[in-house]
């Protein structure tokens, strides 16, 4: 998902950063130059985007490549003209910004009683709007996390570290499932931009194979069952932030031995070939509907798909994130 260049987006970004700084500024009688520089610069793009100008390079007139423009809204120069200290300076925020992301990932060899877990995590450039996650309470139950926050880079892995705090502190409360995302998502939708949302996943499982699921307007989850086609489980509620007040619906599916969930984002089903042919959902269907796929261990099964991804992009370059997550039930 990527709205975040649409001018009345980024004016939306940059009236509320301008408005944040006039506000700590008025209440700093002795506000830093920094603070007062960095208002100048607001107001400078803010101007820029109402002459048209904005996201052309001051030096040589061409665009200003986008996702620099995202992870730095108030640029005004391309990649190619800043400076050896300013290049050097741009990688060290995003290698930072990199290892913090990592380390919010779950880790790889979770265990959890009865379930086996795998994913792959694979961001389209340094940092990732996507959101995974894995928490597994004291009770014996776990909660499953995946989504896809708007928009790509700097900006949008801000915005997954957010999700990733609002639910580790929200999932310390045993509260329904439904309730949880609808508090989680107030509490996006107030503290973000009405330009911004995620599409988000979120599962509860318990060591009896019971499954609680909600859908907030993401990809359909995928069930694999033994003998059974390939299931969809269609969205339940609207995205994460999009709707203040929004009311979220649950499913709940006992699982049974070997039955195994696919969760995923649209890098997957939305990556393309050389021919512009999406990778599609009904592709992905029949790849798991393959007989004896219910017997495979998650890892096996996600790193098939993504032999079968890259075999069917055929060195086409990949222009989103893109995260795989399953779980499956071993006894």
């Amino acid at each position: 998902m990527d709205t975040s260049l649409h001018p009345h987006a980024l004016r939306a970004q940059l009236d509320y950063r301008a408005r944040r700084l006039q506000e700590t500024i008025r209440e700093t009688p002795s506000a830093s130059a920094r603070l007062l520089g960095l208002l100048q610069e607001v107001e400078s793009a803010l101007e820029r985007i109402d002459s048209g100008n904005y996201g052309i390079c001051d030096v040589c007139n061409d665009s200003i490549e986008p996702n620099y423009i995202r992870a730095y809204p108030m640029v005004t120069v391309c990649l190619g003209h800043l400076s050896e200290e300013q290049q050097r300076a741009v990688e060290r925020d995003l290698q930072l910004a990199s290892q913090i992301q990592g380390q919010l990932l779950p880790p790889s060899d979770l265990k959890l009683d009865g379930y086996e877990f795998a994913y792959r995590y694979e961001p389209v450039g340094p940092v990732s709007g996507d959101y995974c996650d894995i928490l597994k309470r004291d009770d014996g139950t776990a909660y499953l996390f995946l989504g896809d926050v708007m928009g790509k880079g700097v900006s949008a892995s801000l915005l997954m570290t957010q999700l990733h705090a609002i639910f580790h502190s929200l999932t310390s409360s045993d509260i329904p499932l439904p309730q949880l995302i609808e508090r989680a998502n107030r509490i996006f939708s107030e503290s973000t931009l009405s330009t911004h949302f995620a599409t988000l996943v979120c599962g509860r499982i318990s060591p009896d194979g019971m499954l609680e699921i909600v859908n907030a307007g993401h990809n359909p989850p995928l069930l694999l069952r033994h003998g059974v086609s390939t299931v969809k489980i269609a969205p339940t509620g609207f995205p994460i932030g999009l709707v203040k007040e929004g009311h979220y619906e649950m499913e709940r599916i006992k699982l049974s031995r070997d039955d195994t969930l696919f969760l995923y984002t649209d890098g997957l089903t939305e990556g393309r070939n050389p021919s512009e042919e999406e990778f599609g959902e009904e592709r992905l269907i029949s790849l798991l509907d393959v007989d004896g796929t219910h017997h495979r261990a998650p890892h096996d099964i996600i790193q098939e798909c993504r032999e079968n991804f890259t075999t069917f992009s055929a060195g086409r370059e990949r222009l989103d994130d893109l995260t795989m997550l399953v779980l499956k039930r071993m006894m």
